[in-house]
């Protein structure tokens, strides 16, 4: 699983920020998260391409939304066909549509709109993405990307020695299936291991620290958080909102991330944004200040 960057200031662009936006590709698919003004060029800039297929926004505030006009008129000039999924907060579909129908004239393909509530899910089969409620007034989601659990190990090589020959048995078994073999019967269980855990990647969008998102969080192997303030605007950050770099490091700490990225700077802190990174780390040491085009991969965990 990749993340890559694509907008990382808040509220407005600056000379080396962009604003709100990200890509997650997992073994094929792509989604993007918010699409701030100008993401297009950010995809083209960055390498991610265009062949994602859902676009997830946590609100629709300007710097978070107003770029898909650009994104699908690009998308129709190209010549795409296949259909386009947004998803947005529930109840905010009609102010979507309408930017959506004045922005961009007729494209060749389909753009559908589907509202989300905190606890629904997008399910994709090996993983899903499930909605939660953030607090950042108004309607605002944040999202999770989790893979289901894979398949345990398969001890080959005892399988050999027990006679089983290479090939559809051994599916069988690795799938839960008892298999016979010169009138043994054999379970999954004696070649195949416990189920290990897939990959999760967190998305908090704009928000205040809240259980809901520490919820969602737990035990994620990358949590994406807003920091748009240091904690002396800590008084800001609770009147418009937002939170401090220190607030995302202590909820990633509460939920047990393995690494966190802070993203969403206020434009005070665009040039140069280690203080928020320092203070986050003096909480949560796995912390790092993203940048426009930081990819981080997400390996899975070792076993």
């Amino acid at each position: 699983m990749r993340v890559t960057f694509l907008g990382t200031a808040a509220a407005r662009p600056t000379v080396g920020r962009n604003v709100s936006s990200l890509v997650v590709q997992r073994e094929g698919d792509a989604m993007v998260f918010d699409c701030g003004e100008g993401t297009q060029r950010q995809m083209m800039r960055f390498g991610t391409g265009f062949s994602f297929r859902e676009i997830f926004f946590t609100h629709l505030h300007a710097d978070h939304f107003l770029g898909v006009i650009g994104l699908l008129r690009t998308l129709g000039l190209q010549g795409r066909e296949e259909p386009m999924d947004l998803y947005t907060p529930r109840g905010t579909e009609p102010l979507l549509r309408q930017a959506v129908e004045l922005g961009v004239e007729r494209v060749p393909f389909e753009v559908r709109i589907r509202g989300l509530d905190h606890g629904e899910k997008v399910d994709h089969g090996a993983y899903e993405i499930a909605a939660f409620r953030t607090q950042h007034g108004g309607k605002s989601l944040g999202y999770a990307v989790v893979e289901h659990p894979r398949l345990g190990r398969f001890n080959a090589q005892k399988a050999r020695d027990l006679g089983i020959p290479e090939g559809p048995l051994w599916g069988k078994l690795h799938h839960g299936q008892a298999v016979e073999v010169d009138g043994r019967t054999i379970a999954p269980e004696e070649l195949v291991g416990e189920p290990r855990p897939g990959r999760k990647v967190v998305v908090s969008g704009d928000t205040r620290p809240c259980p809901t998102t520490r919820e969602a969080a737990a035990g994620a192997d990358l949590l994406v958080h807003e920091a748009t303030f240091a904690q002396d605007e800590a008084d800001r950050a609770v009147a418009t909102g937002h939170s401090t770099a220190r607030d995302a490091a202590e909820l990633a700490s509460a939920a047990a991330a393995l690494r966190l990225a802070l993203t969403h700077f206020s434009p005070r802190y665009a040039d140069d944004p280690r203080v928020l990174e320092r203070e986050a780390r003096a909480v949560f040491p796995e912390a790092l200040a993203a940048y426009d085009g930081l990819v981080i991969e997400v390996p899975y965990r070792s076993e």
